[in-house]
C-alpha cells in the first residue's frame, strides 16, 4: 500500500467507526455484533473484530456503518485496498449522503496514487452541509492537492480545515509542508511551530518533536520517509 503520511492513518479511518442505528430483530443482533467489533478493534483485537462485523453484515448486508467498519479493517489492517474501495462504495450506495464513506473512498484512492480521483470523493463528502468533521476531507484534499504539486489549492484546503477545527496540529504540520514547497519559510516554521503547540506529545518542544520525527524516519519510505525530512528541515528555520 502506497501510504501517506503516517500522521493520518488513525485520525482519519478509525475515527469513522462509530455506533451504527438499527432497528429490531435481526438488526439489534447486527447492533450488538457491530458494537463488539468496534471494542475488538479498540483493543487492537483486527479479527476479532473483523470476524463481527461481518457477523453483523450477514444480519444486516446494507448497514452503512458496519459495511464501512469491514472497509477501514481491509486498509488499514488487511492491506488491500481494492477490497477496501468495494466496501466503502456498497456503504455509500446504500447512503448517499454518507460522508465519512466518500472521506474512506478518497483516501483509499489516495493510497493508490489516484489523487484526481481522490479529491472527487473528498468533494463529495463535503457537499453535504450536515457533515460533522469537514475538517478531515479538506486535509485529505490537500494532501492531495500537494503530492500534484498544487500548492495554492493544498494551502486553500488545510486553511479550511483550520477554519472548522482551530485546533487540528495535523492540519498546521500539513501547511508547514506546503509552505515549504512554495520556498515561504517563514510561514513553514510558523505553522510547524502551531502544530508542535498543539501536540500533545510534543507540548511546544522541537526537540521532542524532532526526535520523534528522526526515530520516525528510520523505518518510514516513500512520500512518508521525504514528509519526515522536510518538517526536519522545517525546524532547522
Amino acid at each position: 500500500m502506497k501510504k501517506t503520511t503516517f500522521l493520518f492513518i488513525a485520525w482519519i479511518l478509525l475515527g469513522t467507526v462509530s455506533c451504527a442505528t438499527m432497528g429490531g430483530g435481526d438488526h439489534v443482533k447486527a447492533e450488538a455484533h457491530y458494537k463488539i467489533g468496534v471494542a475488538y478493534l479498540n483493543e487492537n483485537k483486527i479479527q476479532q473484530a473483523f470476524v463481527e462485523f461481518n457477523k453483523a453484515k450477514e444480519l444486516d448486508p446494507g448497514n452503512k456503518d458496519v459495511l464501512n467498519a469491514i472497509g477501514v479493517v481491509y486498509l488499514l489492517y488487511f492491506d488491500e485496498v481494492p477490497k477496501s474501495i468495494e466496501y466503502f462504495e456498497k456503504a455509500v450506495k446504500a447512503d448517499p449522503g454518507f460522508s465519512d464513506g466518500y472521506n474512506n473512498l478518497g483516501y483509499a484512492n489516495q493510497q493508490l496514487g489516484r489523487f484526481e480521483k481522490a479529491i472527487s470523493y473528498y468533494r463529495q463528502a463535503l457537499s453535504n452541509p450536515l457533515y460533522p468533521t469537514p475538517e478531515k476531507a479538506y486535509t485529505n484534499m490537500g494532501d492531495c492537492y500537494y503530492r500534484l504539486g498544487r500548492y495554492g489549492e493544498a494551502e486553500a484546503a488545510f486553511k479550511e480545515a483550520i477554519k472548522r477545527a482551530p485546533n487540528l496540529g495535523l492540519a498546521y504540520m500539513r501547511l508547514s509542508l506546503c509552505y515549504n514547497a512554495m520556498r515561504k519559510y517563514g510561514d513553514a516554521s510558523a505553522a510547524m511551530t502551531e502544530a508542535i503547540n498543539m501536540d500533545p506529545k510534543y507540548k511546544g518542544s522541537r526537540q521532542a518533536a524532532a526526535d520523534d520525527f528522526r526515530t520516525k524516519v528510520l523505518k518510514a519510505s516513500g512520500y512518508e520517509e521525504q514528509d519526515l525530512r522536510d518538517y526536519l528541515e522545517i525546524l532547522k528555520y
